[in-house]
């Protein structure tokens, strides 16, 4: 039996810098920002000042401009259940119909159908459940009534097969920052191994509570200190005054599918997954770990049967603290050799933030983009170069580059590894 081949036929995104795809890249290339003073969050009695916020976000005016253009029973399902929900489950719903909108699947989807939906994160909806805690407090009785329900991670997985009718697996996976490349692991599995001809992978918003910002800025993971009046320069990957990760909102979801079922109906396609890698370094700390990445980055190219130089260009984890860049790039010079100092890497997150269980979605969407517009972004803020920093980060502004494969690198919490391999389609 022949192996499948999948590529990628729909995606979405919601940041701060964009809620469309072509707002999403021209932001980026334009070394646009994401990060402001948190508005959204009650911030005076914690350390953390500075995020990614769209915690104000009008996403139930966006669920509005669904209507006509997708089924009349799905858009009411859409409002319905997005209005009832937590904040963080709307934007699930809305960037999950964006996706199969993108996709041109809507219409299609049979009652019946073996449609995949993998969600990925966990403790999704941190600020309800920390104000419904206050509520508790107050008084028991007046705690939200569906906080049952509501509070579970598996309300987003629920939400969105409600809303789209999907009837094939379903399930959440969660492996900390890591999570959006292993629910990409899973959907690649359930259409290798199951037979199911689409997937999709959704990677909701981490809606963050004080607590967790708190917590974070007490362990030493964040930014805190510096950069509060002035939070655009906060994100700083590669540079010698970067002090932490940056906790970020954002959204995004892909949509998998079998080529031979994409060629059948048409579908566009933005990329092939050539693969996907997961692996643990052993230890529960959150301190990556070199020879755990750099044995991940091997596996994947030898299951790929891609060479090291085959490369072109790397999307990084790069969270902007002081030991993860320089771990990364360690790892990526000892794999790639020689050849490290003829790709390119840049640091999405130093204008996204860290959107944390998200962020491997939400940057291979980056990443595609930027693979087929044949145009990569800077990685901002760098104003005083770590010395070590010896390979091409993309320091000086956008870079033309063509790209025919790309890594994806990201590093969970707990030594908990994934990295995937994309190839640019070129109808093939």
């Amino acid at each position: 039996m022949s192996k499948k081949r999948i590529v990628v036929t729909g995606m979405s995104i919601n940041t701060p810098i964009g809620d469309t795809l072509e707002g999403f890249l021209e932001n980026l290339l334009a070394g646009k920002s994401a990060i402001t003073r948190w508005k959204s969050l009650e911030t005076d009695r914690i350390y953390a000042k500075v995020g990614g916020d769209i915690g104000e976000y009008d996403v139930h005016a966006k669920i509005q401009t669904y209507k006509d253009r997708i089924p009349a029973d799905m858009f009411e399902r859409l409002v319905a259940l997005a209005k009832k929900s937590p904040f963080s489950v709307a934007i699930t719903l809305q960037t999950a119909v964006e996706a199969f909108l993108d996709a041109n699947f809507t219409e299609q989807i049979e009652d019946g159908n073996n449609i995949a939906t993998v969600v990925s994160g966990h403790n999704l909806n941190q600020k309800y459940t920390f104000e419904n805690h206050d509520v508790f407090n107050d008084e028991p009785d007046f705690v939200d009534g569906l906080f049952a329900l509501y509070g579970l991670d598996t309300h987003h997985v629920g939400s969105v097969t409600d809303v789209l009718q999907l009837h094939g697996p379903a399930y959440t996976v969660g492996a900390a920052c890591a999570s959006g490349n292993v629910a990409m692991r899973c959907a690649v599995d359930e259409i290798m191994m199951h037979d199911v001809p689409v997937a999709a992978v959704v990677a909701p918003l981490l809606d963050f509570s004080p607590l967790d910002l708190q917590g974070m800025a007490i362990m030493g993971a964040i930014t805190y200190k510096s950069f509060n009046d002035a939070p655009e320069k906060a994100s700083r990957p590669y540079d010698m005054q970067r002090e932490g990760f940056v906790p970020s909102h954002g959204a995004a979801v892909l949509i998998l599918e079998d080529l031979e079922h994409a060629q059948a109906r048409g579908a566009k396609i933005y990329a092939e997954i050539l693969g996907v890698e997961s692996s643990s370094d052993g230890s529960h700390l959150p301190q990556p770990s070199q020879k755990g990445q750099a044995r991940l980055m091997n596996r994947l190219l030898k299951k790929c049967g891609v060479a090291p130089t085959e490369v072109d260009y790397i999307n990084a984890h790069a969270t902007s603290t002081p030991l993860g860049d320089m771990t990364e790039l360690r790892s990526i010079k000892e794999v790639f050799g020689d050849h490290a100092y003829k790709l390119k890497v840049n640091a999405p997150k130093s204008m996204l933030g860290h959107t944390c269980w998200s962020a491997a979605t939400v940057e291979t969407v980056a990443a595609i983009l930027q693979m087929n517009k044949g145009e990569l972004h800077p990685s901002i803020n760098i104003e005083d170069l770590d010395p070590e920093v010896d390979i091409d980060v993309c320091q000086n502004g956008r870079q033309k580059h063509e790209v025919n494969i790309l890594l994806k690198n990201s590093f969970g919490f707990g030594g908990l590894n994934s990295i995937s391999l994309i190839k640019k389609w070129k109808g093939v």
